[in-house]
C-alpha cells in the first residue's frame, strides 16, 4: 500500500542532516546508510550513497530517475546463484 499524499514521502532525519552537510561542503564520500526504507529525495541527486543490504554496504549514485523510489530497492538482499535447472540443461548438452 503506498504511503498519502498528504504525508509526504518518508525519510530518515539522520540521513537528511547526512546529505544537508554534504552539499554543504561538497563533499562526494559516500554517505552510509541503514534506512532502506526512506523515499529518494530531488536533493539526493547526485550523491553516493552506500545503502545497507545485510551484510555490506552497496555505493549507489543517484540519478533523477531514482526520485521517488526506496533507497532499499537499489541494494538487492540476496544472491542471484542461477535456477537448478540450468545446470542440469547444460551438463545434458555437452
Amino acid at each position: 500500500m503506498a504511503r498519502s499524499i498528504k504525508k509526504g514521502p518518508f525519510v530518515d532525519l539522520h540521513l537528511i542532516k547526512k546529505v544537508d552537510a554534504a552539499r554543504a561542503t561538497n563533499d562526494k564520500r559516500p554517505i552510509k546508510t541503514w534506512s532502506r526504507r526512506s523515499t529518494v529525495l530531488p536533493d539526493f541527486v547526485g550523491l553516493t550513497i552506500a545503502i545497507h543490504n545485510g551484510r555490506q554496504h552497496i555505493p549507489v549514485f543517484v540519478t533523477e530517475n531514482m526520485v521517488g523510489h526506496k533507497l532499499g530497492e537499489f541494494s538487492h538482499t540476496r544472491t542471484f546463484k542461477g535456477h537448478s535447472g540450468d545446470k542440469k540443461a547444460a551438463a545434458g548438452r555437452k
